[in-house]
């Protein structure tokens, strides 16, 4: 191969990895997961929530099995509200993993869902996640379905 076609190659090559680059920029990361189980649903930058045009983070549409989530931390472990969170987030897990969290933890941490919030202590220092599984908890005991709590989650919090 003479160096022009090396040099044109090298070129093409760059040019697609920057392209597949600034393709993956908008989608929540992951930590571990190299593929989101099937029934896990993250947002993609393009989708919009009808209120907003700011994009809905990752949760799950189906709820996963028990045994295929995270156990929470014990809520003796913290107080106040937050406390309340943890107990919420250990009673209500299946819920919790159908609602996006926006303090978008999905991005930072790879969370997949308002559920993986409480598995360690990022929720007790976010009021975002504990508010909004004290919510959740609340209209569930309403005879809300995680749908329609979601959909709630969404109006509420995706414009602030």
């Amino acid at each position: 191969m003479n160096r022009k076609a090396i040099v044109i190659t090298i070129l093409v090559v760059v040019v697609a990895v920057g392209a597949v680059a600034l393709l993956r920029r908008g989608e929540p990361t992951r930590s571990g997961a190299t593929h989101p189980p099937a029934a896990h649903r993250s947002a993609s930058p393009a989708e919009q929530s009808p209120r907003t045009t700011e994009r809905v983070p990752a949760h799950y549409e189906v709820p996963p099995s028990i045994s295929g989530l995270e156990p929470t931390l014990p809520p003796e472990s913290f107080t106040g509200l937050t406390k309340d969170a943890y107990r919420v987030a250990g009673e209500i897990p299946q819920t919790l993993a159908q609602l996006p969290c926006y303090c978008h933890c999905d991005e930072g941490f790879g969370h997949k869902s308002l559920q993986s919030c409480f598995v360690d202590d990022h929720a007790a220092h976010c009021a975002i996640c504990v508010n909004e599984a004290l919510a959740a908890y609340k209209l569930q005991q309403q005879g809300m379905t995680p749908a329609q709590i979601r959909e709630r989650i969404i109006a509420e919090y995706a414009s602030q």
